[in-house]
């Protein structure tokens, strides 16, 4: 319901980022263009609804603005994984604006960013649209009830744009219903405190939406609360966090009214299991449903592997120091912290597919193989996964994502034909419930109990403990359509901590904490995200990925030419620079009421 593409791109006037208006001329923005649809018009219960639908569909971050879907990358694969320790480009000069990126050799000219700026911003102003038109429907045209869900639910829309923006930039402008051409105002500086702002539409958001909604994909008050919950974490307010995420864990349902709970690790990522008990808030995709793929996961087209009618391009390929990252000790199954980089997992960089190859033989966290394809490991139903499937082997290295994978049993009704590459019904899951219980661990590391947190941890580790949901060998591996054996695919262990927590500090369960969230969230777009909000000045961000960088840098075969002479710098690459276009089109009085972010003026 959530993705129709006859809704998609109604309009309500110029939707497009209020900051670049200047570029527009006046007499354009007072003639109704060719294909829009008048204020007045919409005005009334079926337009508004619309327009809402509209503002949901850019949550995808594809179809509002200029450039493609992987350039802005609404599920962060290039802004969160590739920029962080979980993946690499893959490529090989042909998305030159991805691997600077990847690099950190990033600066205010790169499109890529102006791309995002633009799409984000868009979704504000279909936000704001609903809310001015919502305004403009006469009496009786709709009753106070369905008004009520529709204010909160653009209220929520636009709390969560500006969200992505400050994860981004930090420093935004913040745009409310008020602000148009007509007013004189658009011009906003991304001087003032935006935090305040969005804490209170997430606010409004939880007071105001109901618990459960007719439409899965729509945000519900416990959706809201979690969101608020986030906002807290970002900005350490781990007080105000606690009761929220306790409130949560206790009574959160979904918008269907499931129970909040944890479920099998790869129902997340298989399209046909997704809005389950797990599911907080995702990004609904839908295939064969009349848009010709439209509607479908765009942001992950190149970001798949090269396998045969997966029409991936090898993007988005997770790193050496990922895989190490599950590796677990031999005898408690714990995850090893401090040393997982001291080796790598045995790995076909430089061999063909043709040579002989064994996949290492060590202990591993089971979700591994959920996360990251590699050699000689099933991917799915799609076939032992080997370097044949990676294209440029010697700068991405020899790994695949996985999460954003489907079943080839169902790709009929999972995936659709966009040309050079599919569109898959995999939905964006921007918040799950084990967000929220990795939240509350790391709420009481800080002020709480660790004993508390450990318990926090542990129940996201005994779900990966479970058997059931490893990944296993084919019944014949010449014709993986015939199913799996009960045989565990690799050397699974992981076991759960037994007062480690309390034993050895507070230092100690943080970084376990962290960890934790490393792994069961990889490649899911958080990771940059989460280093970002975890500096605080510090450096912690810079000396983790320059560590890891020298780690990459060090394997043999391995090119990686992208960073060579790269070095994340503290105090600047923990956020992206503001588009110049943006500052170039925002110029009042001589000066642009846009501040570049430090590090890039």
């Amino acid at each position: 319901m959530m993705k129709n593409i006859s809704h998609k791109f109604i309009t309500a006037g110029c939707l497009i980022s209020l900051l670049t208006l200047p570029a527009c001329k006046k007499d354009f923005l007072e003639i109704g263009a060719i294909g829009t649809v008048s204020e007045t018009t919409l005005a009334n219960k079926a337009g508004v609804n619309r327009l809402l639908i509209g503002a949901y569909s850019l949550l995808d971050e594809n179809g509002g603005a200029p450039g493609a879907s992987y350039f802005k990358s609404g599920t962060n694969f290039l802004y969160s994984n590739i920029a962080s320790d979980e993946a690499h480009a893959g490529t090989l000069g042909n998305l030159p604006n991805n691997e600077l990126i990847e690099a950190w050799r990033h600066d205010a000219s790169n499109v890529n960013f102006g791309f995002k700026w633009a799409e984000i911003y868009a979704g504000v102003q279909r936000a704001n649209d609903v809310l001015r038109v919502l305004a403009q429907v006469p009496e009786g045209g709709i009753s106070a009830d369905e008004a009520k869900q529709i204010k909160a639910e653009a209220i929520f829309l636009r709390a969560v744009y500006h969200f992505n923006a400050i994860k981004m930039w930090r420093n935004i402008p913040y745009l409310d219903e008020s602000v148009s051409f007509g007013n004189g105002n658009y011009l906003v500086s991304n001087t003032e405190p935006v935090w305040p702002k969005v804490e209170a539409d997430f606010q409004f958001a939880a007071e105001n939406l109901t618990p459960t909604k007719t439409d899965v994909g729509r945000a519900n008050s416990w959706a809201a609360k979690c969101f608020l919950a986030k906002v807290y974490m970002f900005q350490n307010k781990f007080t105000e966090a606690k009761p929220l995420l306790a409130d949560i864990i206790a009574n959160g349902v979904t918008a269907s009214g499931k129970k909040y709970a944890l479920v099998n690790y790869s129902d997340n990522f298989n399209p046909t299991k997704q809005n389950n008990s797990e599911s907080v808030f995702m990004v609904q995709n839908s295939v064969k449903d009349g848009s010709n793929g439209g509607n479908g996961n765009h942001g992950d087209v190149i970001a798949i592997p090269l396998v045969p009618g997966a029409g991936g391009s090898g993007s988005n390929q997770p790193s050496f120091s990922l895989a190490n990252s599950f590796k677990t000790d031999p005898a408690t199954g714990l995850p090893l912290i401090d040393t997982f980089n001291d080796f790598d997992i045995k790995h076909d960089q430089g061999l063909a597919a043709t040579d002989p190859f064994t996949p290492y033989t060590g202990t591993v966290d089971p979700r591994l193989d959920w996360t990251v394809a590699r050699r000689d490991i099933p991917l799915m139903d799609h076939g032992l996964f080997g370097r044949y499937w990676i294209l440029y082997q010697d700068i991405g290295g020899p790994y695949g994502p996985k999460k954003n994978m489907f079943y080839l049993a169902d790709a009929a009704t999972t995936t659709e034909s966009i040309g050079w590459s599919l569109a898959t019904a995999n939905n964006y899951n921007m918040i799950r419930f084990a967000d929220i219980l990795l939240w509350a661990a790391e709420v009481e590391v800080e002020t709480g109990s660790l004993d508390q947190a450990e318990k926090y941890v542990n129940m996201i580790r005994a779900r990966a403990a479970n058997p059931v949901d490893w990944v296993k060998t084919y019944v014949d591996k010449a014709n993986p359509s015939k199913g799996y054996t009960s045989q565990p695919a690799a050397n699974y262990k992981i076991g759960m901590y037994t007062g480690q927590f309390t034993a050895q500090g507070k230092d100690f369960a943080r970084k376990a904490v962290r960890f934790e969230r490393k792994i069961e969230l990889a490649m899911e777009g958080h990771r940059f995200f989460d280093l970002q909000r975890w500096d605080n000045g510090t450096g912690y961000m810079a000396d983790e990925l320059n560590k890891y960088l020298a780690h990459e840098t060090k394997i043999p075969g391995f090119v990686y030419s992208n960073r060579l002479e790269s070095k994340f710098i503290k105090g600047k690459h923990e956020l992206y620079p503001i588009p110049q276009k943006e500052i170039d089109l925002s110029v009042k009085d001589g000066v642009s009421v846009l501040k570049q972010n430090p590090g890039f003026q």
